[in-house]
């Protein structure tokens, strides 16, 4: 047999003091954004539910069909998963024209939803003909910065030719004009949007905060003309909000036609107004061209405001308009019961892994429990920072996925224990096959984690709701598997290795020679 020992470089100590950094920076960064709970899911601790009924304008009754109802369930949920709502639930609901759309999301954020999945996102550039108070308070206008740049994508489904010209301001016809004097901003309808006005007509319409009323041009550049758009702090208006876009080729020369023609047009000739939903968003001189295919939409934005405009022009606009029916919040849909009793079963079955452990590896189930409670608490940690920057929530699906996790790790122990008593029958000494098996059993380790990691990373692209959650949850607690196996169970051995009671092979070390098999196979050899 051979006796060659193996040549190491281990350095048990320091990679112990890496998990311990990785450790306390997780648990520094949780504390310092407060993150002091985990975020639950509504299958846990309910939240809140909207429904959305399809606006019928007369002749429309074709429009509501299945696929624009779909098209619409699509676009919702990736807007509100791009608030950071984890597992939410968008349905559809009913039949025909009594078809609407359900939104489920966890906690208290449903007023935001609201805001957010309503609108069509009809997005639209138009000439301002006229301007005047909506209200007592006259509003302030913008202004638009040529360089401006965006990273999002972005698009609306409108229609109409990209260089179609504005109605010149004597063109306006006196029953535009008594609409436009008759427009009342004040008035909590006139700020509703409807998203349904005519791309090809010039429209009198509210700014959105009600203070300035419009007549507007004939759209000349369309948000399907946009090819990215995103949210960040305008550094050149003192730190306020905004929203940059980048427009495709078509919408680049569309906008560059439409600033250059502006330019040196007296006021309010010279204003671009940004519609969305058939509310002007703001109304931005235009002090030069901007043939760069950029712009910048600015107008007083809080951060969640310029994010929320970002992320709906980013997902297109929606096949129909809808009315917002009742906010109500939803209990529960597991009982306080069914969850004591699902953590009951975890507890019990993790109890018994453990239990199993010291009786089958003796003294090596310090390393099992260990490693096990290493990994639980780095996961704790994750799953609180996640939850305060990336919104995820964790529901009885993602806690299935991490229990499943839990056997993958044990999988890890089981095949790192064997290579060692692999080794320690071909003859060698425990710390030289504490190295040896390491080398052998890493690659098979890497293997099984590297087929779960696949399978979650499918599971969620393809999936959607509490699928998504699961494969999330089991592809995170596969990586801190691979994580603590190498930097804390590796390292941990290794020290072990050096104490007399593991390396003389005491019977309760789980690597005496009867553990290892020596003894049987010496016996053999001998009969």
């Amino acid at each position: 047999m051979s006796t060659k020992p193996t040549k190491t470089t281990a350095r048990p100590l320091r990679s112990l003091a890496i998990l311990g950094l990785i450790v306390v920076a997780l648990a520094g960064a949780a504390f310092v954004q407060g993150a002091t709970a985990v975020r639950l899911g509504l299958d846990l601790r309910g939240g809140t539910s909207v429904t959305l009924q399809p606006r019928i304008a007369p002749g429309d009754d074709g429009k509501v069909t299945n696929e624009a109802i779909d098209q619409a369930v699509s676009i919702i949920r990736q807007r509100v998963n791009s608030l950071g709502v984890a597992e939410s639930e968008v349905t559809a609901q009913g039949s025909g024209t009594n078809r609407q759309i359900v939104i489920a999301v966890p906690g208290n954020t449903g007023r935001r939803v609201v805001e957010l999945v309503g609108q069509t996102a009809e997005l639209r550039f138009r000439q301002v003909l006229k301007s005047g108070p909506g209200a007592a308070s006259v509003g302030s206008t913008a202004a638009v910065d040529a360089g401006s740049a965006a990273a999002v994508d972005a698009g609306s489904a409108a229609a109409v030719d990209a260089g179609s010209a504005a109605v010149p301001v004597d063109g306006i016809s006196a029953a535009m004009n008594a609409k436009y004097e008759a427009l009342d901003c004040t008035k909590l309808e006139s700020l509703q949007g409807t998203g349904t006005d005519a791309p090809t007509e010039t429209i009198a319409v509210c700014g959105r905060n009600g203070a300035t009323k419009y007549i507007l041009a004939p759209a000349e550049v369309l948000g399907r003309q946009i090819s990215k758009a995103s949210a960040g702090l305008d550094t050149q208006a003192g730190g306020g909000w905004s929203v940059s876009l980048t427009f495709n080729g078509e919408g680049t020369t569309a906008f560059g036609a439409l600033t250059t023609r502006v330019t040196s047009l007296p006021e309010p000739l010279n204003q671009v107004a940004i519609v969305l939903d058939g509310l002007v968003v703001s109304s931005p001189r235009i002090n030069e061209p901007i043939p760069s295919g950029t712009a910048q939409i600015t107008g007083s934005f809080t951060q969640l405001e310029a994010q929320d405009l970002a992320n709906v022009l980013k997902y297109g606009a929606l096949p129909l308009s809808f009315d917002r029916g009742e906010v109500a919040q939803v209990s529960p849909t597991l009982g306080a019961d069914q969850l004591d009793a699902g953590l009951l079963a975890g507890i019990i079955g993790l109890t018994l892994v453990v239990l199993y452990s010291f009786f089958y590896y003796r003294g090596l189930g310090i390393v099992v429990t260990g490693s096990l409670a290493t990994a639980a608490l780095v996961i704790y940690l994750l799953v609180l920072l996640l939850g305060e920057n990336i919104g995820f929530t964790l529901t009885l699906a993602g806690i299935a996925g991490i229990i499943v996790a839990v056997g993958i790790t044990a999988d890890s122990f089981v095949v790192y224990f064997e290579r060692i008593r692999d080794e320690i029958r071909e003859g060698r000494s425990l710390r030289s096959a504490v190295e040896s098996g390491w080398i052998k059993a890493r690659h098979t380790i890497l293997v099984a984690d590297a087929v779960s990691i696949i399978a979650a990373a499918l599971l969620y692209i393809f999936a959607v709701g509490g699928v998504q959650g699961f494969a999330f949850a089991l592809g995170l607690t596969t990586l801190v598997d691979l994580l603590i196996v190498f930097i804390f169970t590796k390292p941990l051995m290794t020290i072990l290795a050096r104490m007399n009671f593991f390396a003389a092979g005491h019977r309760f070390s789980g690597l005496s020679q009867k553990s290892s098999g020596v003894f049987r196979q010496t016996s053999t050899l001998e009969a």
